[in-house]
C-alpha cells in the first residue's frame, strides 16, 4: 500500500534492525539503474561488500519481527517525555522515532542536561529534539531511562 504512493523507497537497515551500515533502495529497474550511476559518482561503489551484505541479510531475516517491542518501548518513551514540564509536545509515534517539542529550553540546553544523564539524543529542528529505540535499547534501558528523565 505505501510503496504504491511513490516512484522508489529507501529502507535503511541500521535503523532498529542492528545492520552496522546499508540501505534498500526499492523502484523500476530504470529507476535503479540511475541511482547506480549516481552512487557511483559520489563513491558508492564499494569492493568485497558481501559481508556488509551478509549482515544486512541477517537483519532482514531474524530483526525485523522485533521491531514491534522497539515501537512500543518508543511509546513508552514518548509517554514519559510528554509528563515533562519543557515538553509541550510529543508528535505520535508510529516507529522507534520519537520526536519531542519543547517549550522553554532551547534543543542544546535540553540536550545538555540529557547528557549529563548519558542520554542521548539529538536537535530536529528550531525547538524540536529527537530519540531513536533501537537493538541494543530493551526494557531495562526504558526503565532507567525513566529515572534518569525524572532527574532533569
Amino acid at each position: 500500500d505505501w510503496g504504491a504512493q511513490f516512484d522508489t523507497i529507501s529502507i535503511c537497515l541500521s535503523k532498529g534492525l542492528g545492520c552496522p551500515i546499508g540501505s534498500l533502495l526499492l523502484g523500476s529497474k530504470a529507476d535503479i539503474k540511475q541511482a547506480r550511476k549516481v552512487r557511483k559518482v559520489f563513491g558508492g561503489g564499494m569492493r568485497q561488500a558481501g559481508f556488509l551484505a551478509a549482515a544486512g541479510i541477517y537483519a532482514l531475516d531474524h530483526q525485523v519481527e522485533r521491531l514491534k517491542e522497539d515501537h512500543a518501548r518508543a511509546r513508552a518513551l514518548g509517554e514519559m517525555l510528554g509528563k515533562l514540564s519543557v515538553v509541550s509536545e510529543v508528535f505520535p509515534v508510529a516507529t522507534n522515532i520519537v520526536i519531542a517539542r519543547l517549550g522553554g529550553p532551547t534543543p542544546e540546553e535540553f540536550m545538555k542536561k540529557l547528557a549529563e544523564q548519558n542520554i542521548k539524543s539529538v536537535k530536529f529542528g528550531k525547538d524540536l529534539v529527537r530519540f531513536v529505540t533501537h537493538l541494543d535499547f530493551g526494557d531495562e534501558a526504558l526503565e532507567e531511562f525513566g529515572r534518569r528523565i525524572g532527574k532533569i
